[in-house]
C-alpha cells in the first residue's frame, strides 16, 4: 500500500477530477442530481469517484439513499443496463396521478402470484406501474383491513412514488404521500358512489 504526502494526494485528486471533467460530457448524470435507481428509488449523486480495480480505470457514480441510510456505488457504464434514470418528466408524473384516480383492478389470482407482480412492478421503477400498485392495494378507511403483507407492500409503493413526486415538487415525502392519499380518497369515494345502487 502507498501512503501519499499531502502534495500528492492533492495532485492526485486533482488528476481525478480532471479525469471527470473530460468524461463529463458522456456522463448521464451530475453531482446533486436525483436519480431513480429501480431497486432502492430516489437517490442522489453525491459523488463521482474513479478507482482502480485489477489493474482498469473503473468511473463510478456514488449514490445517497437517505431514507435507507445508504450508499451505493454505480459503474458509470453500467447506469443504462440497471436501468437509473433522471427524475421522470411532469407529464409522465402527471399520468402517474391521473392513475391513482382510476378504478381499482383486483385480480383473483392467489395471493403469492399477486405479490411478486406487484413487487416486479415496484422494483421496475416505472411510475405509472409503481401507481398501478398504489391504487390497487389502497383501503379507504371505511374498507375491510389490509393483510399485514398487503399493507406492506403498499407502503413500499406509496414510499417509492412520494420520494419521487416530493423530489420533483421540491418538498418532502411526508408532503408528495399526503398529496397522494388525497387523490386515492377522492377516487375511493367517486368509485364508491358508482357501485351503489340508484
Amino acid at each position: 500500500m502507498v501512503v501519499l504526502g499531502d502534495d500528492a494526494d492533492v495532485s492526485a485528486r486533482s488528476a481525478a477530477t480532471e479525469r471527470f471533467a473530460m468524461a463529463s460530457k458522456a456522463l448521464s448524470f451530475d453531482v446533486g442530481d436525483y436519480v431513480v435507481y429501480p431497486k432502492h428509488g430516489v437517490g442522489r449523486v453525491v459523488e463521482l469517484q474513479s478507482t482502480e480495480i485489477a489493474g482498469c480505470r473503473l468511473d463510478l457514480y456514488v449514490l445517497r439513499f437517505e431514507k435507507e441510510k445508504m450508499t451505493l456505488r454505480v459503474p458509470v457504464n453500467k447506469a443504462d443496463s440497471v436501468g437509473m434514470r433522471k427524475l421522470s418528466s411532469d407529464k409522465t408524473m402527471k399520468d402517474a396521478l391521473e392513475t391513482l384516480k382510476g378504478k381499482p383492478k383486483v385480480k383473483r389470482t392467489m395471493w403469492s402470484r399477486r405479490a411478486q407482480e406487484y413487487e416486479a412492478k415496484i422494483n421496475s421503477g416505472d411510475l405509472t406501474s409503481i401507481a398501478e400498485v398504489v391504487r390497487d392495494l389502497f383501503r379507504p378507511d371505511d374498507a375491510p383491513e389490509q393483510s399485514y403483507s398487503e399493507r406492506q407492500i403498499f407502503e413500499a409503493a406509496s414510499s417509492r412514488l412520494a420520494r419521487e413526486l416530493g423530489a420533483m415538487e421540491q418538498t418532502d415525502e411526508k408532503q408528495a404521500l399526503v398529496k397522494i392519499l388525497d387523490i386515492l380518497n377522492k377516487a375511493a369515494v367517486i368509485h364508491h358512489k358508482t357501485k351503489e345502487p340508484a
